[in-house]
């Protein structure tokens, strides 16, 4: 069995300490200190999970889009952003208890339209599994899935597992990494405000092996609790699938093979949207993966909206 990376490249390291957050504040839950960020009000209320290496602050932009119409909240997961640490990698639904008990912590009204993006995606699903009467509906933005390698070339699938990085082995960012990487985020986050960005960006640029680390139990752990995990609620459910080329991808898969692999994944979310009885899938043309929710916010907030209004 190989992981298919869909190409998480955010650079946040799991935190060891408990700074204050540029924005929300922290929650006591359990051993942990949780970064929660609320605003806006009515229901249902709106969860944004990242995908791996993404905080909740990478969301900010269409958090505060819908916190023009419901109760609108980003957080970081134990081992990301500003919470405090975790041990890494997580299972889903460890991280899936963790997101109750601090939703409880912080009293956000439920129930919940979870926002789940590429990894987040797993974790939304088995907190809709866990707890369903607490799930008014499901956003999947771009999501990753356990049955992915039954929609990819066999080639794509090798490709992936021989460029796999490992994160032990990898050096430091160099001087001239570190100054692209930072252009490249102060262009992606510019409508940000100056302060979040600021932080956001030196929070990324610290540790770039997070989104690595937490991914490395799909096939031992994550995926084997999603598919023994129970049918999803029957709720309204839209996925957004990025139509645009992935660029993880083409740093190694030959052109042919890589249009292959985004047809198995159209295909594979289509699935996905037909495993619930309101399941609908878009596709979201010239999206990439990691940055869907920047590049393309207003169909994420058109996805929100439509949600809302079905639950």
């Amino acid at each position: 069995m190989r992981t298919i990376i869909m190409g998480e490249g955010g650079m946040g390291r799991p935190s060891s300490e408990t700074t204050a957050p540029p924005l929300g504040r922290l929650y006591d839950v359990g051993e942990r200190r949780l970064m929660l960020h609320r605003s806006g009000s009515g229901g249902p209320s709106v969860v944004f999970l990242p995908g791996a290496g993404l905080v909740g602050l990478d969301f900010l932009n269409v958090q505060e889009g819908a916190a023009a119409f419901a109760t609108s909240v980003l957080y970081d997961r134990g081992g990301t952003g500003w919470s405090t640490s975790a041990p890494l990698p997580r299972g889903a639904a460890d991280v899936a208890v963790e997101l109750r008990d601090l939703l409880r912590t912080a009293a956000v009204p439920g129930p919940f339209l979870l926002a789940g993006h590429s990894l987040g995606a797993f974790y939304a699903r088995r907190y809709a599994q866990l707890f369903p009467d607490e799930v008014a509906a499901l956003l999947l933005l771009d999501p990753g899935h356990e049955d992915i390698l039954d929609h990819m070339p066999a080639q794509a699938a090798e490709l992936a597992e021989r460029m796999r990085p490992d994160p032990a082995g990898m050096p430091e960012l160099t001087d001239e990494q570190r100054r692209a990487a930072r252009e490249a985020y102060t262009r992606l986050y510019a409508e940000w405000p100056a302060p979040v960005r600021e932080a956001l960006i030196g929070h990324h640029l610290a540790s770039w092996r997070t989104s690595l680390r937490e991914t490395e139990n799909f096939e031992t752990e994550v995926y084997g609790e999603l598919r023994e995990g129970g049918p999803l609620p029957d709720v309204p459910l839209i996925v957004l699938t990025a139509g645009g080329v992935n660029p993880y991808w083409a740093k190694f898969m030959p052109e042919e093979v890589m249009r292959e692999a985004h047809d198995g994944v159209r295909a594979l979310h289509a699935a996905i949207a037909r495993s619930v009885p309101r399941g609908e899938q878009r596709v979201v043309e010239g999206a990439s993966h990691q940055y869907l929710h920047v590049e393309r916010a207003e169909e994420v907030l058109r996805a929100i909206r439509d949600l809302t209004a079905a639950a």
